[in-house]
């Protein structure tokens, strides 16, 4: 097998992609009611606010873990949301703070192994791809809940 050395995407770009499923999850966020954002569900699934939750208590504390080179239990359901505008002022500043910490960490640390919230040990790039793959399957989850209330979701290729 020949050893190509040539980046499928930079730094940058993973960002910029990341951002993009943000931006996308936003909108999903702001298409609830109120009422049901905290309340509805299907089949014992979570609230989408619960999904939120889960989603904040990764991305931002995860970056910072990886950052800092330590390992924290995961805070999920930590936080306690009482209104769709607390989730969003929360989302919008994770989203700027991603984009600060995401200067702090070096290319070369991609390769590297770290063990996420003291339990998830891989390739710091797998769990970044992680983070987003979790934000895809959670919002995948609200699109369902926002289909059963009658409300079509925001198209998934506009991020």
């Amino acid at each position: 097998m020949e050893n190509n050395t040539t980046t499928f995407m930079s730094s940058e770009e993973f960002l910029k992609h990341w951002q993009g499923h943000r931006r996308l999850t936003r909108r999903v966020i702001e298409a609830f009611p109120e009422k049901e954002l905290f309340e509805f569900s299907i089949g014992g699934m979570r609230t989408f606010a619960q999904l939120v939750d889960e989603l904040i208590s990764i991305a931002t504390p995860g970056l910072k873990e990886i950052i800092t080179v330590t390992s924290n239990p995961l805070q999920e359901g930590k936080q306690t949301y009482s209104t769709k505008a607390e989730i969003l002022k929360r989302w919008d500043e994770d989203t700027e703070t991603i984009d600060q910490l995401w200067k702090e960490i070096p290319a070369q640390r991609f390769h590297e192994t770290h063990k996420l919230f003291g339990q998830y040990e891989d390739r710091i790039s797998s769990s970044l791809q992680y983070f987003v793959d979790n934000e895809i399957h959670h919002r995948g989850q609200g699109y369902v809940y926002l289909r059963a209330l009658g409300i079509e979701p925001p198209f998934f290729w506009e991020r």
